[in-house]
């Protein structure tokens, strides 16, 4: 069974999913990012790709792009970092990015490099439904990696019912239209959208993502699916960090609550 859809099987609510960008800080701390997140107890981890252009993103984003770009990072040297990764992490790992760097790498030998180093799925946002149907799906699922799609407060729910017929891992509800990190906080109007797909009664697990920085953030986002996802906050931390290990650990535990 793929580790994602045993992680949910383990653990309904409350999952903690966080994002960092492949190379940032430093351009080997990807794996140490990795281990020290499995240590702290995070649930699910998901890693950047860096991208010249990540449209979707907010400046904390881009700025880890841009300097992981900078000092070398490529999804080649992510591959290279992650070959040992299953000797120490058993954490899901999904690797986050966007098409077109995943398309110059060769769709198969990207799919079959996840494969070798134990990534478990995929998130591409800008992927087209009716693409992936008809010509990504078959080689994902050959090479065991689960999809996840985007919903966004604008998505209909007959589009909604779409990617949770066709997602294979869970549905990344993201609880704004704006950039990554924009706000934080939720709103009556984000309340209102989480409330509107709860009662949807969809069949696979739902986490929340953009604008979800602290505790109470984090709280009031599981209350409404089975967790959230924490990206701009914790590269926030990293990139002012002396000690990845230690505060990654007191991070998470300040996230999930002590007693979590």
């Amino acid at each position: 069974m793929n580790r994602i859809t045993q992680v949910f099987l383990q653990k309904q609510d409350k999952k903690l999913a966080v994002y960092f960008t492949a190379g940032f800080p430093g351009i080997d701390d990807t794996l140490p990012i990795l281990e020290a997140l499995q240590q702290a107890g995070a649930d699910l981890v998901e890693i950047g790709m860096p991208y010249s252009d990540p449209i979707a993103d907010g400046p904390t984003i881009q700025m880890s792009n841009e300097k992981a770009l900078a000092q070398g990072m490529s999804i080649n040297k992510l591959f290279d970092q992650l070959k040992n990764m299953r000797q120490t992490v058993t954490l899901p790992v999904l690797l986050m990015g966007y098409l077109n760097p995943v398309l110059q790498f060769g769709l198969e030998r990207f799919c079959k490099k996840c494969q070798e180093v134990g990534v478990d799925g995929i998130i591409l946002p800008d992927l087209p439904m009716r693409e992936y149907l008809a010509q990504y799906k078959p080689m994902f699922d050959a090479y065991g990696l689960v999809n996840t799609f985007l919903v966004t407060p604008q998505t209909s729910d007959e589009r909604i019912r779409q990617v949770d017929d066709h997602s294979t891992g869970f549905i990344y509800l993201v609880s704004s239209a704006s950039v990554t990190g924009a706000k934080t906080g939720i709103s009556d109007e984000q309340e209102s959208y989480f409330k509107r797909v709860q009662a949807m009664k969809l069949t696979k697990p739902r986490m929340i993502g953009f604008g979800i920085s602290d505790h109470e953030g984090f709280v009031k986002a599981s209350s409404f699916a089975n967790g959230a996802i924490i990206g701009s906050a914790f590269i926030n931390m990293l990139a002012t960090s002396t000690d990845i290990q230690k505060d990654t650990v007191r991070f998470i535990k300040t996230i999930k609550g002590n007693n979590a």
